[in-house]
């Protein structure tokens, strides 16, 4: 059989794309509520990405319209990231709760707990909040904790994308080390549907 230097080409790609696809963590999500700067947005998708998130969701609620996309910043990772649009707090938070995870909002409270001492073996949604003001007092009232990133600094805060970028990170580390990203979670029907997808994108 004669193959073609193109045959190789779509065989290295398809063994991308299921390693990718095999790496993908369907019960840790992250939700972004009313971002405004299209970059961060772009910059926080690039790392779900890279650490395996299939699925984010984008909370716009109020007058907050939905935000284009940056393809530049976020190195083509918006192609390969199923977003989820919600208008209410209410309605993304269901619809969380019903796939099982427990949700988070990033948020400096009195019973914050330490990114470092929460569990991200378990299916999880970790809520990230608008530039400006932070998560809604809405999503703070109806998650179920809230978690802070420990800083010694004067500044007691992180920009969106670099607080998101840290977070998934740890969740990254942790589900490395349980060996969780050696058992693929999309299989049968659901593989073949999302590669003949990501072949198409």
């Amino acid at each position: 059989m004669n193959l073609k230097p193109e045959d190789f080409v779509l065989e290295r790609r398809l063994n991308k794309l299921t390693d990718v696809i095999n790496k993908r963590q369907l019960d840790i999500t992250i939700v972004l509520e009313n971002i405004n700067d299209p970059h961060n947005l772009s910059a926080c998708l690039r790392t779900c990405d890279t650490t395996g998130i299939k699925d984010v969701h984008l909370l716009y609620h109020g007058k907050q319209p939905f935000p284009k996309i940056g393809k530049t910043s976020s190195a083509s990772a918006w192609k390969w990231i199923d977003k989820t649009r919600h208008r209410t707090v209410e309605e993304c938070f269901d619809h969380l709760r019903t796939q099982g995870k427990k949700i988070y909002t990033t948020h400096l409270s009195h019973d914050a707990v330490s990114l470092y001492d929460m569990d991200f073996t378990q299916p999880t949604a970790l809520v990230f909040g608008n530039e400006h003001v932070g998560v809604s007092d809405e999503a703070i009232a109806l998650a179920d904790g809230n978690f802070l990133i420990p800083q010694v600094g004067m500044i007691q805060s992180l920009n969106i994308s670099v607080a998101c970028a840290v977070s998934l990170y740890e969740v990254f580390r942790q589900r490395q080390e349980a060996g969780l990203y050696d058992t693929p979670q999309i299989k049968g029907t659901d593989f073949d549907n999302l590669l003949y997808d990501w072949v198409r994108r």
